[in-house]
């Protein structure tokens, strides 16, 4: 098994999974908003569908990192009030990301987040720094993450739409997401395994032998995330993900 997997995938593929990794790495490490370019590059290498099986080990290890490191500022209160809606997104993804048009859901995606991106930047802009306090706001903003997290591996822009509306500091912000994340992903494993298969022994193998990159991007996140100011963090942010939006609609 372990024979067919490392002889049958390209040169070229092992490329685009190496710089997959590293990006998921970078991404865990707090360079939010990049994600979506590790979700192009797998489905380039692997296929669309197959790729969001073999995708989400990898994220669970990058979790684990993210939540050692960061796991001293996580503020819990966030991850409940989000995190019912997400699975709620996520179940519903399970039985429609296979009937849905790949590319009805892209645009769709891509445009919320574009025109939710855009209503954080008049936020930014107003005096009032008051933060969305009805259940909507969570429960609208999750159960799309819930379901995009399912079909795509693209939760990440909806998360942080969440964090920087709720106004967390960096490292709360980077915290708090690495233990939403953590038990989205696993709870998203035996879907994966059991209902649509995309994830194998074969491809559970090709993780292990990924993980040197998301080391080597963690690492290199980590260094950089230290020198970045608060200010600067929230517009980098809002900036990657609207740019994130855009690549999901043109993919």
């Amino acid at each position: 098994m372990l024979l067919s997997i490392t002889t049958e995938i390209t040169p070229t593929a092992w490329i685009l999974a190496s710089i997959a990794t590293f990006i998921i790495g970078l991404s865990k490490a707090g360079i939010k908003g990049i994600a979506v370019l590790n979700v192009t590059i797998m489905a380039l290498a692997f296929g669309a569908k197959q790729s969001t099986g073999m995708v989400v080990p990898l994220l669970i290890l990058a979790d684990i990192f993210a939540v050692i490191y960061y796991n001293r500022y996580t503020q819990w209160k966030y991850v409940f009030k989000v995190l019912p809606w997400m699975i709620f997104g996520l179940v519903i993804g399970v039985f429609v990301g296979n009937e849905m048009p790949e590319k009805f859901f892209k645009i769709g995606m891509a445009t919320i987040i574009i025109i939710t991106v855009g209503m954080m930047f008049y936020w930014d802009r107003k005096k009032d720094k008051n933060v969305p306090s009805h259940w909507t706001f969570a429960g609208s903003i999750g159960t799309i993450a819930g379901i995009t997290t399912m079909v795509g591996n693209l939760a990440g822009a909806f998360s942080n739409i969440y964090f920087l509306a709720m106004r967390l500091p960096k490292n709360h912000f980077i915290g708090t997401a690495a233990w939403l994340f953590l038990i989205i992903n696993i709870i998203k494993l035996p879907f994966h395994f059991f209902v649509w298969k995309t994830i194998t022994l074969e491809s559970l193998t090709l993780n292990l032998m990924l993980l040197p990159g998301i080391l080597l991007g963690f690492f290199v996140g980590i260094r950089f995330i230290k020198h970045i100011k608060e200010a600067f963090f929230r517009k980098m942010i809002l900036v990657l993900t609207a740019v994130g939006a855009v690549l999901i609609m043109l993919s």
